[in-house]
């Protein structure tokens, strides 16, 4: 059966399906592998300072020739340099989420680097297209990470019945091909996954951290703002349960601790750190206390995807978590993915067609 869609066709990828953007996780090593198996893969950029990013993407281009993306804030130090070796070394997309820069994106889409935004929530969908999306990624409250209020399904629907006139992408509680399947089958050009992707062989996860991933359980993972005063889905540990019982006070306190650790793995000043706080809250929804409280996220998660000490870090997740029990590499993955993909949407043909010869 042919997978291909609006998606693949606006990617260059084998199959309507996307690896997001995980900080510490969406490496090099995750991104080739998860692009090498079919489909399309996102270099997770915005922890990273221009010279890292560009050695990255170097780095997969020299592993394979098929297309893959790279994903940054627009805030972030350095993104200037990074959006140019973007251009430089003509990746195919790039995706981004809060606080979209309308100079970068009419950069980027003159060069014929295509635009994908993540929305949480459907009144972002307009204005994204407007600002010059090309596809647009909606996910939904079951997903991992910084996450918005309204679940996959109704999200796809309120952006579907919208018709905006680009792919639209479901995100959030995706797993296998019968996922796939079943948003393809609801109009949905694609589907995208970052918890999957991560619990695979090629995620460059610490093991002890991709087991308590797999321990999970999916009424155990949680949204909470107390890691930096967004709403972020994490798996309840201690670290959890401890950010849960703290004050204004200690949430300050952090924040200035993880900026300073922030600012020394970025490179930057604490004053540009501190400007790009105050422009982030200017051109955002977001407060001031939440913009210089954005350097908590990175450093606490990567405790337990870099230094694998999961008990000391944060684990963003989505919910889809618990439901899954193994670690197959991203080309097991995907084959297994379009096999049930293509076998339920066969099932589903056939039960149409049995219903039609039926009611004649």
């Amino acid at each position: 059966m042919n997978l291909e869609t609006s998606l693949t066709k606006a990617l260059g990828c084998r199959y309507p399906i996307i690896q997001t953007a995980m900080g510490w996780v969406a490496t090099t090593e995750l991104v080739a592998a998860s692009v090498d198996a079919g489909a399309f893969g996102f270099l997770a950029a915005a922890v990273m300072q221009p010279a890292e990013c560009d050695q990255a993407i170097r780095d997969i281009k020299a592993k394979t020739s098929a297309p893959f993306g790279v994903n940054l804030h627009s805030f972030q130090a350095g993104v200037e340099q990074i959006v140019d070796s973007c251009i430089e070394h003509k990746v195919a997309a790039l995706s981004y989420g809060r606080a979209p820069s309308p100079k970068i994106i009419e950069k980027v889409k003159g060069e014929g680097i295509r635009c994908v935004p993540t929305i949480g929530a459907a009144k972002h969908a307009r204005k994204a297209v407007e600002l010059g999306a090309d596809i647009l990624v909606c996910q939904g409250q079951e997903g991992g990470g910084h996450t918005g209020e309204t679940p996959t399904w109704l999200l796809l629907s309120q952006v579907l019945e919208l018709d905006l006139g680009v792919p639209v992408v479901a995100c959030g509680g995706f797993k296998d091909g019968r996922g796939l399947a079943a948003a393809l089958a609801y109009g949905a050009d694609g589907i995208a996954m970052g918890t999957r992707f991560l619990l695979t062989s090629d995620s460059p996860t610490p093991q002890q951290t991709k087991e308590a991933y797999l321990r999970s359980v999916v009424t155990n993972i949680p949204v909470s703002t107390k890691l930096d005063g967004m709403p972020q889905r994490m798996i309840m540990n201690e670290r959890l349960r401890s950010l849960e019982s703290s004050g204004r006070i200690g949430m300050l306190a952090r924040a200035l601790a993880s900026g300073w650790r922030f600012k020394q793995h970025m490179g930057v000043s604490m004053l540009d750190l501190v400007r790009s706080a105050i422009a982030m809250a200017r051109d955002t929804d977001m407060t001031l206390g939440q913009t210089i409280m954005a350097a908590n996220a990175p450093m606490i998660i990567q405790q337990a995807m870099v230094q694998g000490s999961p008990q000391d870090g944060v684990l963003p997740s989505g919910q889809v978590a618990g439901l899954i029990d193994d670690l197959p590499s991203c080309t097991e993955l995907i084959e297994r993915i379009v096999s049930e993909a293509e076998l339920s949407l066969l099932n589903i043909g056939a039960t149409t067609r049995g219903e039609t010869e039926h009611a004649i």
